[in-house]
């Protein structure tokens, strides 16, 4: 039985990290807003469920629907084989993605720190000082964290735990294409006092099913309606 992904059809937003898990595993899946139109999102996310949840993306799985994307990949990790058998280790690979959860509503607030209810230009004085904060200080902090996280796997720096690829493998991938579209200048100078990561993201990228995924039109363009867009005065 196939997957539903239940999200926005026209972002990659949160939805993404969720959607590289599957292209990687291979897993069958129907990505539902795109085939059957937005409408099926909001019936769906307005339907009569005892457990409703509270924003997209969702997975559904036979019976069981998942909101919040660390929760659906640590459901995904273990039936993909994208996470660890070993409990300690499964548990960390969460704490990454947990953490990389953190950084991307860091990211997201770069372009909307007062609210997600007013468009940019009316809070664009307080986007370039948070903006500047995130660049200089957040961003090296959190892509210096994962850095050290492939430096001390005692697997080698090959992958973020372990010796095969996991879900936090992928979801670095994304933060590192997220940030490099929005902070193009600033992803430069920080992925050079990174370069683990940086070589982690160009093997995720050459990964077979995520080397396909990315050349097909599955995979939606970065755009300035999602979590990581590109506001050249932000970069400067």
């Amino acid at each position: 039985m196939a997957f539903e992904l239940y999200y926005w059809p026209d972002i990659q937003g949160r939805g993404e990290f969720v959607r590289l898990a599957l292209e990687q595993a291979g897993a069958p899946y129907v990505d539902v807003t795109r085939e059957r139109g937005v409408q099926a999102l909001l019936r769906f996310m307005e339907s009569e469920a005892p457990r409703p949840p509270f924003a997209p993306p969702c997975l559904r799985d036979g019976t069981l629907v998942i909101a919040q994307v660390a929760a659906i990949l640590l459901h995904l990790g273990p039936r993909l084989r994208l996470a660890p058998t070993d409990e300690a280790d499964r548990l960390w690979v969460h704490q990454i993605q947990l953490t990389l959860a953190d950084l991307v509503v860091e990211a997201h607030d770069t372009h909307h720190p007062l609210g997600a209810d007013l468009y940019y230009e009316e809070q664009e004085p307080e986007a370039l000082r948070r903006a500047k904060t995130f660049r200089e200080r957040r961003m090296p902090k959190f892509l210096g964290w994962l850095e050290r996280i492939l430096d001390r796997n005692p697997a080698g720096p090959e992958w973020l735990v372990g010796k095969s690829v996991t879900y936090a493998d992928l979801s670095a991938f994304q933060v590192v294409e997220g940030l490099s579209y929005a902070f193009p200048v600033a992803m430069t100078h920080a992925l050079k006092a990174a370069p683990r990561l940086a070589v982690l993201a160009a093997r995720v990228r050459a990964l077979p099913n995520v080397a396909a995924y990315l050349a097909s039109p599955r995979r939606i363009p970065f755009n300035n309606s999602g979590i990581f867009r590109r506001y050249p005065e932000l970069d400067d």
